[in-house]
């Protein structure tokens, strides 16, 4: 036995809410229908408090694709949606994933429809996954609309594991690299701060780069606890901008000025807004939806306003580029596609060519760069240990020749 709450209309026209005990929502909804009350909502009382405290943490993407391609292998052979669902849960290890899966079951066995179900994990299924789910529950394709949902999630979870995978190397560089300069610093220079206090107190003045060495080091000791906590009182300061609208615009109009780095992280914006939108376009999504739902996809809130700004201008009656090229964000040469696209009436295929285009410039940028870092970060590293080195040979060099 399980509580509901209910919101029911009687009667005479009034809204009333209640609490009341059945085994199923089903038995729930008959005994509202019992006491002439006509149901509005019937929710388990005590699901969401479940859903806030078991499905608080995120799922990898790449699962997620998985999961949606085998529950369009289970149906397309022909497995009735709650036994699909049942394979699914005997076979998840993830336990949040597992989770979910069951609830979502008890929610399409008591007479949820399976779009629902899955709209109340939104914290785990996205927008453009709910809507394809949707789109295709309505238009009676639902197995081709996960397994292309399943085919997107994966591309974008390789893409995101390309990216992580190629930034290792040069974190790694970077921190051993902060290692190294800073072992110098506590444990090598103050061998030789003896033999400077000698040279100065004889007269002899200790070269610029030694005297700035040594400054450095003091500061970092007297100074290196309050310099940390401001550093990290100005991530948490960055951090908490970064979650109001306006400091996200700024910092996303920065990374779009970035020298090198800016370029790319367009191209990733405009790769995600086009295959978005070409999917979900694909699998009968609504127009005015799917650039709601693209728009929050793009990752950057200038091109999500460019696309908003498309949305309304489509609503009444002009066509899609025309916006996008007056926003001046969008590269030229998609502008032209999707412009020729609009008037063959093929935008939804010549979106994911676009995306898959785009994705495949972005792939060589980004390897360009890393290869570019990778040097960059061994030089800095020499750099800083050649200016320890020679700041500290210098004033021996000076003192022997003056001995000569």
């Amino acid at each position: 036995m399980a509580d509901y709450v209910y919101t029911a209309r009687t009667a005479s026209g009034n809204n009333v809410t209640g609490k009341l005990t059945a085994n199923t929502k089903r038995e729930a909804l008959e005994t509202l229908h019992r006491l002439s009350l006509f149901p509005i909502s019937v929710d388990d009382a005590n699901r969401g408090r479940i859903t806030i405290k078991l499905f608080r943490r995120k799922v990898a993407g790449s699962q997620i694709a998985a999961l949606l391609g085998q529950l369009a292998d289970l149906l397309e052979n022909g497995v009735p949606v709650l036994a699909a669902f049942q394979v699914l849960i005997k076979q998840t290890a993830n336990p949040v994933l597992h989770n979910v899966l069951t609830d979502i079951h008890d929610r399409i066995a008591d007479g949820e429809a399976i779009d629902n179900a899955f709209s109340f994990h939104s914290n785990i299924f996205n927008d453009l996954t709910i809507s394809i789910i949707r789109a295709g529950t309505e238009g009676a394709f639902l197995e081709d609309a996960l397994r292309r949902t399943a085919k997107f999630l994966e591309q974008q979870a390789d893409l995101k594991g390309k990216i992580i995978g190629a930034m290792i190397y040069p974190s790694i560089l970077f921190f051993v690299g902060i290692t190294v300069v800073v072992v110098l610093l506590i444990f090598f220079v103050p061998q030789f701060t003896p033999f400077f206090e000698q040279m100065t107190a004889a007269g002899h003045p200790l070269p610029w780069t030694t005297q700035s060495l040594l400054w450095i080091r003091e500061v970092l000791l007297h100074y290196g606890i309050y310099l940390a906590g401001t550093l990290v009182f100005l991530a948490i300061w960055i951090q908490g901008q970064l979650s109001t609208k306006w400091g996200t615009k700024i910092f996303d109009r920065i990374k779009l000025r970035l020298p090198l780095i800016g370029p790319i992280l367009l191209n990733s914006a405009v790769s995600r807004f086009c295959r978005v939108l070409g999917t979900l376009l694909e699998n009968g999504v609504p127009i005015l939806r799917s650039l709601d739902i693209s728009s929050q996809s793009t990752g950057n809130t200038i091109l999500a306003e460019a696309v908003r700004r498309s949305a309304e201008n489509v609503s009444s009656g002009e066509p899609l580029s025309k916006p996008l090229a007056d926003s001046g964000i969008v590269p030229p040469q998609v502008m032209a596609m999707i412009s020729v696209a609009e008037e063959s009436n093929t935008l939804e295929n010549v979106l994911v060519n676009i995306a898959d285009t785009i994705e495949r410039t972005t792939a060589r940028q980004l390897d360009t760069v890393i290869r570019l870092i990778e040097p960059l970060m061994l030089l800095i590293i020499a750099g800083a240990v050649f200016y320890i080195i020679v700041s500290m040979l210098l004033p021996i060099m000076n003192m022997t020749s003056l001995a000569g």
